[in-house]
């Protein structure tokens, strides 16, 4: 199956936080896109691997999104060699997007950084045909996604663009709220974590709001680049 758009999280509830409205809104214009996980957030405060996973599969039906996969990487320990690499190069080469989103370039949670580097690395190397990887027996082609954006996370990087999510929002909240383990419930006997309160979760409309009011719009969602934007004329930019 090839797809348009790949998006990467180091945690399964990344890429919902980041960048779901701007997901949500792709597929509604007609576009594939998949999710992949490095890991299963095992390390996270509260939850269970078993939870999580119901959870990332009740997000990605929410979203529509047409394939979701996980990697098993270590919570926390994963690195950034060529084993790992090798991994996201073969689902680069499996599913050949054009456009792949991932990660913050740095944040606070250390593996929000580092799944940043790993894949935008593995995106170079994907394109490198002597580089040989194989996939349930297939040698696989080099491929390499014409461009790959970095959505933001907690730290409020200040975006390269940003992308209007008007009507979108709802559904965006729907999927992060599909992590119902993760976020606030007055009712939860779990520990607290930074991203239990009520506040966090306020947190994630209320940026939606500001970005979308800088760009005119009602929401929007943020996004830094490796290089330069490239438009055909001043006309793509309105």
């Amino acid at each position: 199956m090839k797809l348009d758009i790949l998006a990467f999280g180091a945690h399964p509830d990344d890429v919902e936080l980041g960048c779901s409205g701007t997901i949500a809104k792709e597929i509604s214009l007609g576009k594939k896109i998949g999710i992949i996980d490095l890991t299963r957030g095992e390390l996270g405060t509260r939850g269970s691997v078993e939870i999580r996973n119901s959870e990332s599969a009740k997000a990605s039906q929410i979203l529509g999104v047409s394939v979701r996969e996980n990697l098993d990487m270590r919570d926390g320990f994963f690195v950034n060699d060529e084993e790992h690499q090798l991994k996201i190069i073969q689902m680069i080469r499996k599913y050949q997007p054009e456009i792949v989103l991932c990660n913050a370039v740095e944040d606070r949670h250390i593996d929000h950084g580092k799944g940043s580097k790993l894949v935008s690395d593995a995106c170079f190397l994907s394109g490198l045909r002597k580089i040989e990887t194989s996939l349930n027996g297939e040698n696989q082609s080099a491929w390499r996604p014409k461009v790959v954006y970095h959505y933001i996370q907690w730290h409020n990087l200040k975006p390269d663009f940003v992308v209007d999510i008007t009507g979108f929002i709802d559904v965006k909240m729907e999927s992060i709220l599909a992590y119902s383990s993760q976020f606030f419930d007055p009712n939860s006997n779990e520990p607290e974590s930074p991203i239990t309160s009520k506040n966090f979760l306020d947190s994630v409309r209320y940026r939606a709001q500001d970005l979308g009011r800088i760009i005119g719009t009602e929401f929007g969602e943020g996004f830094t680049v490796e290089r330069y934007l490239a438009v055909n004329s001043l006309g793509d930019l309105l």
